[in-house]
């Protein structure tokens, strides 16, 4: 925001200072009498003089008067023949056109230096507090405790035991892969950058890879930070060298970022975290020990985990006392965290849509029958 308001405030001083120029505001020239003015050109005393608006300017010595032009034809042969130095102004008009152009090409160019640190300002945003907590995690357990293990080892300059310098996440979407990495970045008490794969991909070519190398240096400049990219698979995925403009720039981007994970150790504060719901498919330069070489399962919830959701999402509801909590974990046997979420929020909704005291199994039912139909269109 700051560097928004010194931007503008660098485009109207430059504008201010520009009109002001041009309209001779600071104008310091002495009115004289045009005998006075001639008195001075006989004398020979005369060294530069201004045509301009009406009017002439002339010097001398160290001082600057103005009179009023006869419009004389024969005056500035006269000027030039006495040796002064002859100007001639095309006057307020075309100094009303040039400060008007002069302005206006300030301002665009003005507009295009904030529009560029707006934009590299507003693209990967580093975030010092998420606001989400482990507790807004369910399950995961063996994961936060092994991550954050290697983060406070990252945190202290010791590096990771395996000297990893990524981590990705895979299993099926919907389960918390970005929360996960959000309440870590939040619980380990580091800088936060989330972006997704679709962020790096774009019409114009090269521009995902200068876009791979900012992520980069932005995450470098704010360690001990954790960069967190979903979609990883969008942009990881196996090289291909049919030789479209399409391949060679995802080439382009593996390459690059291949070339900025062997940029920096473990212990230069910097982790990456990426999600895919399809790690098959990633180039396999990028999961080969050193780089994306660790790999953990964030799958279904199961028994215990959907339990914890239920108690998370439901906080602030009333069920029914014939519909117990154990109930609720049986019937979403099988679904994602998102899923079951997505039933909870609909049931409440109904019931009140229908002035329901509580929420009762056949809200649920109803609930769940229209997250059914919203999937399969």
């Amino acid at each position: 925001m700051k560097r928004k308001l010194i931007t503008l405030a660098v485009i109207i001083v430059a504008a201010g200072l520009l009109l002001i120029s041009s309209f001779d505001l600071f104008d310091t020239s002495e009115s004289a009498a045009y005998s006075e003015f001639m008195s001075a050109l006989e004398n020979g005393a005369v060294s530069e003089a201004e045509f301009t608006g009406g009017k002439i300017k002339y010097r001398v010595g160290d001082t600057v008067y103005s009179v009023t032009d006869p419009e004389s034809p024969a005056l500035k042969e006269k000027l030039l023949l006495s040796g002064a130095e002859v100007r001639t102004s095309d006057g307020d008009i075309n100094a009303v056109g040039d400060a008007i152009f002069n302005i206006f090409f300030i301002c665009l160019i003005g507009f295009g230096v904030y529009k560029l640190i707006s934009w590299y300002t507003n693209t990967f945003k580093v975030v010092r507090h998420t606001g989400v907590h482990f507790s807004d995690v369910a399950g995961l357990d063996d994961i936060k405790k092994e991550i954050s293990f290697r983060v406070k080892l990252m945190k202290e300059g010791k590096g990771t035991v395996r000297d990893s310098r990524g981590i990705i996440l895979e299993g099926p979407p919907g389960n918390g892969k970005t929360l996960f990495a959000r309440a870590l970045a939040e619980e380990c008490g580091v800088s936060f950058i989330a972006t997704k794969g679709a962020d790096f991909q774009g019409a114009l070519m090269g521009l995902g890879a200068f876009k791979v190398k900012m992520l980069f240096s932005k995450a470098r400049r704010r360690k001990p930070c954790i960069v967190f990219i979903d979609e990883f698979d969008s942009i990881g995925e196996k090289r291909s060298y049919a030789g479209s403009g399409i391949d060679k720039e995802n080439n382009r981007l593996i390459t690059t970022l291949l070339n900025e994970m062997d940029g920096f150790e473990a212990s230069t504060g910097v982790l990456v975290i990426a999600a895919t719901n399809s790690y098959q498919s990633l180039d396999a330069a990028l999961v080969r020990p050193g780089r994306f070489d660790l790999k953990y399962t964030v799958s279904n919830p199961d028994a215990a985990a959907r339990s914890e959701l239920i108690a998370i999402y439901t906080k602030n509801m009333k069920l029914d006392p014939s519909l117990t909590p154990e109930m609720l974990v049986k019937a979403f046997d099988g679904l994602s965290a998102a899923a079951i979420e997505s039933i909870l929020s609909g049931a409440a909704a109904i019931a009140l849509q229908n002035s329901l005291q509580a929420i009762d199994a056949r809200v649920i039912n109803t609930a769940a029958l229209r997250a059914r139909e919203k999937l399969r269109k």
